[in-house]
């Protein structure tokens, strides 16, 4: 499998209005490449660097291979354009957002993360430092700062390419690694994770991991976001950029605590881990104007990556599952009625009359599923 390490790089002021300039230089150099390529249609990587090369290095004084980097950048940002495209992500071709993404060339931020392979920088893991190439020369020496566990992965696992990118005034370093997948066990039982709104995630083992706090944290933010956005300033759109990104964090932070001890317990006990499949909720749902925003800050999806790579880590069992009717089945009796959830909180069947938690009963019937799907996964491919 693969993962990403980011590590803080530490450079002198020298070496951070290098790397700054370098950047720069770069992402300039990407934007022409850009208009290049749209406006000949050029979206192979040969074709454009025939077009492109001698400019990149005259122009923006860019060597060799650092070109060859800033061209397959534009070639894989026009690829994911056009995925983007295919899968509707971008909406309709009617819609505005579809129309403004085709008629102009893509274009780069001055600060966006720049691709380095193992010509243009190395690593030198015992001294913790770096060596970039920048336009001012050769920058060795500059440092980095990680956990033992991060350095460990990049001596044994680092494999390709290495982004620089510049937030908030400080470096960093992104490296991907190349982790081989350990064997998935057997599990004895599985798991059931219901995730919702006001209860982010709830187990069938009954643990649930409330959204209370985070609720509130997004509310606070909104509103301190609505006065900001009154002010309509430079200063107050600047102060909007760094707030989203503090909320991103939060929410991402959050996640990675629930799904951590998600796939603890499951590997302690030799369980593996069910979810529902939630693709397409955003469109199946049909939601009140003051529920829209609620439901569009919801994290279940990046919650569900989480615990989907930490357990594939980890070589838990993991299953999406029908999310039809969880909210709504009996897991003793089977029977479905949507009055069995006369409340958010309480599930009553009107069969049998088991009640408890609505989330716990959810969590249940995904487990139950996932008991079922495990069988049809493991069992063998028929013989013709």
């Amino acid at each position: 499998m693969r993962l990403v390490v980011q590590v803080k790089l530490l450079p002198t002021p020298e070496q951070a209005s290098a790397l700054e300039a370098t950047l720069h230089a770069c992402n300039q150099a990407a934007t022409y490449a850009s208009s290049v390529a749209f406006a000949k249609a050029l979206k192979d990587r040969n074709g454009l660097q025939k077009q492109v090369y001698a400019d990149l290095k005259i122009t923006f004084g860019l060597s060799a291979q650092p070109v060859v980097r800033v061209v397959k950048k534009v070639v894989d940002a026009y690829a994911t354009l056009k995925a983007n495209l295919q899968a509707g992500n971008l909406g309709p071709p009617t819609s505005k957002r579809h129309r403004a993404a085709v008629s102009s060339p893509i274009a780069f931020r001055p600060e966006a993360a720049q691709p380095f392979d193992d010509r243009c920088l190395s690593w030198q893991y015992d001294a913790r430092t770096v060596s970039i190439w920048t336009v001012d020369g050769r920058m060795k020496g500059i440092g980095f700062a990680c956990s033992s566990d991060q350095l460990k992965m990049l001596v044994t696992y680092r494999k390709g390419e290495s982004d620089v990118v510049q937030r908030g005034g400080k470096w960093f370093l992104i490296a991907t690694c190349e982790i081989p997948d350990p064997e998935v066990y057997e599990p004895a039982d599985f798991i059931g994770v219901d995730r919702g709104v006001v209860n982010l995630a709830t187990t069938s083992d009954g643990t649930n991991y409330q959204g209370h706090r985070l609720g509130r944290y997004r509310r606070c933010q909104a509103r301190k976001r609505a006065e900001l956005q009154k002010k309509n300033t430079r200063s107050a759109t600047r102060r909007l950029a760094r707030r989203a990104q503090k909320e991103k964090r939060h929410a991402t932070q959050v996640n990675h605590r629930i799904s951590k001890e998600i796939v603890s317990v499951a590997q302690r006990t030799g369980r593996g881990i069910a979810v529902e499949q939630l693709d397409g909720i955003r469109e199946r749902v049909r939601l009140r104007r003051d529920q829209r925003g609620t439901l569009s800050s919801w994290p279940f999806r990046q919650l569900g990556q989480h615990l989907a790579y930490k357990a594939r880590k980890a070589g838990v069992p993991f299953l999406e599952v029908d999310a039809a009717y969880t909210s709504q089945r009996c897991p003793r009796c089977g029977h479905i009625e949507r009055a069995n959830r006369s409340t958010r909180d309480h599930f009553r069947c009107r069969r049998c009359g088991l009640a408890g938690p609505a989330d716990v009963v959810a969590g249940v019937n995904v487990r139950n599923r996932a008991r079922s799907a495990w069988v049809f996964v493991t069992a063998p491919a028929p013989t013709p």
